[in-house]
């Protein structure tokens, strides 16, 4: 089993940065992690994922250019630097782990360990 533990989240300025963090923990995790997030009545949103060893990353066409993921497989850790933030990034940030198939890292349905989520609150 796999816990995963989000944390950074909080209250900032358009045009402010963010750096969450997402520490999993109970046994070696090498698989595939993820950001989504969840705003008020809408669905669940990719934002970013890592490969296994972190040498392939994926991002959505709405945070390309100013979030980006890393991980540090040392720490069991994952990261996502949000640079530029804009109000309608304000949401719920999930951090997910899976053995995601190629192609298919953008579906939360291919995730089966999530944590219990950070809010970030982006004032205009």
């Amino acid at each position: 089993q796999v816990q995963l533990v989000e944390s950074g989240g909080g209250l900032v300025q358009a045009g402010g940065s963010l750096r969450l963090s997402c520490v999993a923990s109970g046994r070696t995790f090498n698989n595939y992690m993820a950001w989504f997030r969840q705003a008020p009545g809408k669905q669940r949103e990719f934002i970013a994922a890592s490969s296994s060893r972190g040498t392939s990353t994926y991002s959505a066409t709405s945070v390309k250019g100013r979030f980006t993921v890393s991980r540090d497989n040392s720490k069991n850790t994952l990261h996502l630097q949000m640079n530029s933030l804009q109000p309608e990034d304000t949401a719920v940030y999930y951090c997910a782990g899976g053995l995601v198939v190629v192609g298919r890292e953008t579906n939360p349905d291919d995730y089966i360990y999530w944590g219990q989520g950070t809010q970030v609150t982006v004032s205009s």
